[in-house]
C-alpha cells in the first residue's frame, strides 16, 4: 500500500454518532472483511478504510483478510461459502460484481442473487497513458499512428483485467489493432512503460496519478464520463468522439444474501454514514477517487445495470479470462 495513503489513513480524526438500535447485539466478536485481491489496489484501500471506520462505530474488530486467486473469484467465493451471519463480509466492485459474469464461462455465484450490497463508497476511472517520448501527444494522434502502424503499438495488460477491457473497448470502437503484451501486475508494466519498452497502459487512475503528476508519462484520456479533478486538462475518451466510453471501477461492501435483515440494515446505516464523512470523502479524492453516495435501492439498480451492460459488452468485444 502506498506510504502516502498510510499516512493519510493514520491521521484521520474519526467522529461517529450513535449506533442504530438494531446494532446493539451485532457484532459481539470480530468481523472479517475479505478483500479478493492483493494489498495496495482499490479493493484493498476500500477494505481498510471501511474496516477502520466500522471498528470505531461498533467498538469491535473489523479485520481485513486478503484472499487472492483466479482474479477475484477465490476471495468472492470464500465469502459465499461462509456462514451468512454478518461476520464475513466482502469488498465488492466492478470486477467481481459485474465483469466476472461476462469474463468466465461459468462462475460459482450470481452477483445479484447471492450477495446483498451494503453500500458503494468510491469509484476510480482508468487513465490511458503513453511513454513520454511517443511520437504523438493526444488520443487522436495515437489512434492515427496506430492505424498507420497496425500491430506495432504495444499495450501492457493482464488478461481479463479492467485494463484489458478498457483498451479492448477502445480498440473495438476505433478499429485499430494493438499488440498486447501480458504482465503480472502493474509494477512490471510500469517498469517497461517508464523506460520506453512499452507504448501504452490503460491503468486505474489511482495508480496512474503519481506518474502523470511527475510527468513521467503522457496522459491521453480517461475512461469516465466526466473529466477527473486531479488532471482536469485530460479529456475523456467520449468527448474526443472516438468511442462512447463510460467506465469506472467502483467499490463497496457486500454481505451474503441470506444475512439477517437487522444486521444488513445496521451495516447499511453505518456504511452510509462513512460514505458522507467529509474526511473519508477528502481521502478518496486525494487518491484520485470519486466518492459515491447512493440509497440501497439506487445501489441495487446501479449494480444490476452494470452487470447487464458489461456482460453484453464483453461478449461484443470478445474479452474473456478463461
Amino acid at each position: 500500500m502506498p506510504i502516502k495513503f498510510l499516512h493519510i489513513l493514520a491521521s484521520l480524526a474519526l467522529a461517529v454518532g450513535c449506533m442504530p438500535v438494531a446494532a446493539q447485539t451485532y457484532p459481539d466478536r470480530p468481523v472479517r472483511i475479505i478483500v479478493p485481491s492483493s494489498p495496495g489496489g482499490g479493493f484493498d484501500v476500500v477494505g481498510r478504510v471501511l474496516a477502520e471506520r466500522l471498528q470505531r462505530i461498533y467498538g469491535q474488530g473489523f479485520v481485513v483478510e486478503n484472499r487472492t486467486g483466479a482474479g477475484t473469484l477465490v476471495g468472492t467465493e470464500a465469502v459465499l461459502q461462509s456462514p451468512a451471519d454478518g461476520y464475513t463480509l466482502l469488498v465488492g466492485g466492478l470486477s467481481n460484481m459485474a465483469l466476472n459474469s461476462g469474463l468466465y464461462a461459468k462462475i460459482a455465484y450470481n452477483p445479484v442473487k447471492d450477495f446483498t450490497p451494503l453500500g458503494l463508497v468510491v469509484s476510480w476511472s482508468y487513465t490511458l497513458i503513453s511513454r513520454k517520448d511517443a511520437p504523438y501527444k493526444d488520443l487522436h494522434g495515437m489512434i492515427d499512428y496506430a492505424r498507420a502502424n497496425p500491430d506495432k503499438v504495444t499495450v501492457a495488460y493482464g488478461k481479463g483485467s479492467g485494463q484489458h477491457i478498457a483498451i479492448a473497448t477502445l480498440e473495438n470502437a476505433t478499429g485499430v489493432k494493438f499488440l498486447y503484451v501480458p504482465y503480472r501486475g502493474a509494477q512490471p508494466a510500469y517498469q517497461d512503460l517508464l523506460t520506453g519498452r512499452i507504448d501504452l497502459y490503460f491503468d486505474n487512475s489511482q495508480t496512474a496519478m503519481p506518474h502523470v503528476e511527475g510527468k513521467a508519462v503522457i496522459p491521453l484520456a480517461v475512461s469516465s464520463r466526466m473529466r477527473q479533478a486531479f488532471h482536469p486538462d485530460v479529456p475523456t475518451v467520449a468527448e474526443t468522439g472516438l468511442a462512447p466510453m463510460d467506465m469506472e471501477t467502483w467499490f463497496g461492501l457486500y454481505a451474503p444474501a441470506a444475512t439477517p435483515k437487522a444486521t444488513v440494515e445496521s451495516l447499511r446505516a453505518s456504511v452510509a454514514k462513512i460514505a458522507v464523512d467529509p474526511e473519508v470523502m477528502a481521502l478518496f479524492r486525494q487518491i484520485g477517487g470519486r466518492p459515491l453516495q447512493m440509497t440501497p435501492q439506487e445501489t441495487e439498480t446501479f449494480v444490476r445495470n452494470e452487470l447487464e451492460r458489461w456482460t453484453k459488452l464483453l461478449k461484443t468485444i470478445g474479452v474473456t479470462a478463461d
